[in-house]
């Protein structure tokens, strides 16, 4: 396969910092798919002088029908600019899912144009509409987990939100610096890679907003845990799930969660955590 090289990530002209993250964004994600793909998986042998714990950078870019030297120069993140084709090869040589493919276009620059995030400012309208909620918990949020608006009921479960500063009213913020956001969860570190999936989507998706960057930043001098989870380069869409929540003072709530976008700031999301039995209902009237 004849590859040509260009500058730039998708061919966008003069490099900038924006596409420098991205270059590592997607050589540090391909190295996590390749190092975590067994041999076996797709007929290779092992072999008893193996020292990579998956595949080789050169058995991929035979599957991937790429030169070694081209695809090294990817994982290091050199400043080359990828095909469609090239990038497609690479995502069925290593299996990925359907949300770690559309992933890894986004890094390569061959998704949609890079997008901005909207103001924070919410139409009062939605507003409204999250304490009608009441006594559901319900929150609006942006792609980088920041709590824009959010009901009494929410604010409650969480142990406050009000006397917080703004920078920590932040879901990814809380759970990972907070002990009590934590332990509300019977299964943490579940809920945590979902929430860091989803964040690692939108860094790539919004990559020319700065808040996406600090957020991660600031994290990882925070929180080991997050540091730990985020080398994993997990990669999550959002469905409608169960979330089981222990609440220090009022016990066991099971919640169906759910998100909807508004028409018109689709990147402001309305999340609203439906009580899945008559025991949670009960509880949250007494919250």
């Amino acid at each position: 396969m004849l590859v040509c090289l260009l500058t730039g990530i998708g061919g966008r002209g003069p490099d900038s910092m924006e596409d420098m993250v991205q270059r590592k964004e997607l050589a540090e994600f391909l190295r996590s798919r390749r190092e975590s793909t067994a041999p076996a998986t797709l007929g290779l042998r092992p072999g008893p002088r193996r020292r990579t714990p998956g595949l080789r950078r050169e058995e991929l870019a035979q599957l991937s029908g790429l030169s070694v030297t081209w695809y090294t120069w990817l994982e290091q993140a050199r400043d080359i600019s990828v095909s469609r084709q090239v990038i497609d090869s690479l995502a069925r040589a290593l299996r990925m899912a359907a949300p770690e493919r559309a992933h890894l276009f986004t890094l390569a620059g061959l998704a949609s144009p890079a997008e901005r995030t909207d103001s924070p400012n919410l139409d009062d309208t939605l507003r409204r509409l999250i304490h009608t909620q009441h006594p559901n918990p319900a929150y609006v949020t942006n792609p980088w987990w920041d709590l824009l608006a959010y009901n009494r009921t929410y604010a409650t479960l969480l142990g406050g939100l009000d006397d917080r500063p703004a920078i920590e009213r932040n879901n990814a913020w809380l759970i990972f610096t907070d002990d009590h956001v934590r332990d509300l969860f019977v299964d943490w570190r579940t809920e945590a890679r979902k929430l860091l999936g989803q964040l690692r989507v939108n860094l790539a998706r919004y990559n020319r907003d700065p808040r996406g960057r600090e957020l991660v930043e600031a994290l990882r001098v925070a929180s080991p845990a997050f540091t730990e989870l985020w080398e994993e380069h997990e990669v999550r869409r959002f469905h409608v799930s169960r979330k089981s929540i222990r609440h220090p003072g009022a016990g066991m709530f099971t919640f169906d969660y759910i998100k909807l976008a508004t028409a018109d700031h689709e990147q402001q999301q309305l999340l609203v955590f439906l009580p899945a039995d008559a025991a949670t209902a009960a509880k949250l009237l007494d919250l």
